[in-house]
């Protein structure tokens, strides 16, 4: 995975709150745990994660963490695409729906896991209406 810097990513979270701080860097885990060839960038106030050989942010777009003043938000571009069972993408945007995280101990790991493997796997190029 081309990841940030450790100087860029305390810079980019200098003003987080600690409790905040620690889901950011929890889910920086999970992307590079299931997304080992995505790029990280800085981007729309957030962390954004997205698989290079494919294309850029959007189009090959992965997830986005997203810093809020209480909360964070794990954002997905294609979440109409992604199997979410247990409901716990919110929005009222079609294309782009998120997951608030307020507490690291309450977190869905699990499920998270879920969500950002799943949108690891999907590629837009493979819908019908994209082939070439």
């Amino acid at each position: 995975m081309s990841l940030l810097s450790i100087h860029e990513i305390e810079q980019f979270l200098s003003a987080t709150p600690p409790h905040l701080r620690d889901i950011v860097l929890e889910l920086r885990n999970l992307v590079a745990e299931v997304a080992p060839d995505a790029a990280e960038i800085i981007l729309w106030k957030g962390l954004t994660y997205y698989h290079p050989a494919r294309g850029g942010p959007i189009s090959a777009g992965i997830c986005q963490i997203g810093l809020h003043p209480k909360s964070i938000r794990l954002a997905f571009i294609h979440c109409v695409f992604l199997p979410d069972p247990h409901h716990l993408l919110v929005g009222d945007r079609i294309a782009k729906r998120y997951v608030p995280l307020t507490s690291f101990e309450q977190a869905p790991w699990d499920d998270l896991r879920g969500l950002i493997a799943a949108s690891a796997r999907f590629d837009p190029r493979s819908l019908p209406q994209n082939a070439k």
